[in-house]
């Protein structure tokens, strides 16, 4: 499930309100362990776009 999440994010990740909306349904559905690494690559999906950064309130919680 971590690998189709990545996958599906890196897809919309030209818009930063479609990724919000995936983010918080993989939140949902992850492990604990997962987000941790899901926060790592995010963070890597940030620096090659920076408009991504607004939903980064999301990983907060």
């Amino acid at each position: 499930m971590f690998e189709y999440t990545k996958t599906v994010l890196n897809k919309v990740s030209f818009d930063a309100t479609l990724f919000c909306k995936e983010l918080e349904k993989a939140l949902q559905r992850l492990l604990p362990y997962e987000i941790e690494e899901l926060k790592i690559f995010i963070n890597s999906l940030i620096k090659q776009n920076p408009d991504l950064n607004q939903c980064l309130i999301y990983l907060k919680a």
